[in-house]
């Protein structure tokens, strides 16, 4: 089968089109922008489409025969939506609908819809499972609750089977280093990893030392992105194989602290973090951790890289490699 991943040229994107050219899988990049990495570049075709163009999108699907897809287009955080919930809503709900619209236009078989544990808001019970209601703080988790709806929505009548992953706090790099997350940083580990290294020369602001929580500030399940990526060609393979749609919890069942993450980049690095407590930031629940009973029970998926100190490493790497600024 010849697989699609959109949103190719991100930081998921890029590292699931790892995952595949890994596993000698048949796989093509769509995106409405940029470039992919050197490790991809002229190994991995990339197709410059805009995302809401669903007559051309379509037609790209047929001309390579696509059979599967692993969606993450869409580029939102929790922080931006709540400057422009609009931009948000557009961007996911339109990049879902084209993207649906165009494999049931050129039969396509399976669809891995790429989702987050923001669509759960605050829960009343940690770990998170599956069936916890949906309650979304921020524009971001709704509007990425929209798009799961749709998928489920839509799945009988195109005739797609489909799987929705909710994954948590996806951090990291990969190991070989030939991808990470590039840019400026909008994430904890990212902004840690560039100031131990020195790209970065301004204190780590924690947002929030006032949770009740062990030591006041946020926690959260961090997946590092390359189990992220197998996770998500793992509920291909389950849909590949005739199993059942799915909707499962992306994580390692863990809670790590934000000044958990500051001792393990300390301790990966060997450089003292200036930090500075900054207010809470409106949309983050004080506490997120994944009940990953059912992703590893129905996709057998068991990951390879779930340790912080791990997850910290290949961040730092990555920056010391590329100074993380260079766009992909």
């Amino acid at each position: 089968m010849t697989i699609a991943v959109t949103g190719a040229t991100g930081y998921l994107g890029t590292h699931m089109l790892l995952c595949l050219m890994d596993r000698g899988e048949d796989a093509i990049g769509f995106a409405a922008e940029g470039e992919l990495p050197p490790a991809l570049a002229g190994k991995v075709p990339l197709e410059t489409v805009a995302l809401d163009d669903s007559a051309t999108l379509s037609a790209k699907f047929s001309e390579h025969r696509i059979t599967g897809i692993i969606h993450f287009a869409g580029d939102g955080t929790i922080p931006a939506s709540l400057i422009d919930p609009l931009k948000e809503y557009e961007r996911t709900l339109v990049a879902t609908l084209t993207m649906l619209r165009a494999a049931s236009n050129a039969r396509c078989e399976h669809v891995v819809f790429s989702s987050t544990a923001s669509v759960y808001g605050v829960p009343d019970r940690m770990p998170i499972r599956e069936e916890t209601p949906l309650n979304s703080i921020s524009p971001y988790g709704a509007a990425m609750a929209m798009a799961e709806r749709i998928v489920t929505d839509s799945c009988r009548p195109a005739c797609l089977s489909t799987a929705i992953l909710r994954y948590f706090n996806v951090a990291g790099a990969d190991p070989k280093l030939r991808a990470g997350e590039a840019g400026h940083p909008r994430h904890l580990i990212k902004a840690a990893a560039q100031i131990a290294t020195g790209i970065l020369d301004e204190p780590l602001k924690i947002y929030g030392d006032d949770y009740d929580t062990p030591d006041g500030t946020a926690i959260r399940d961090y997946i590092h992105v390359s189990d992220m990526a197998e996770a998500h060609a793992a509920a291909l393979d389950h849909l590949v194989r005739g199993g059942d749609p799915v909707i499962l919890n992306c994580g390692y069942g863990e809670g790590v602290s934000v000044r958990d993450v500051i001792e393990a980049v300390q301790r990966v690095s060997g450089e003292k973090l200036d930090t500075m407590a900054s207010p809470r930031r409106p949309g983050d629940p004080p506490i997120l951790i994944a009940d990953t009973a059912a992703i590893r029970s129905v996709l057998g998926w068991s990951p390879r890289y779930d340790d912080i100190d791990q997850i910290v490493r290949t961040a730092i790497e990555w920056e010391k490699k590329d100074g993380g600024l260079a766009p992909q």
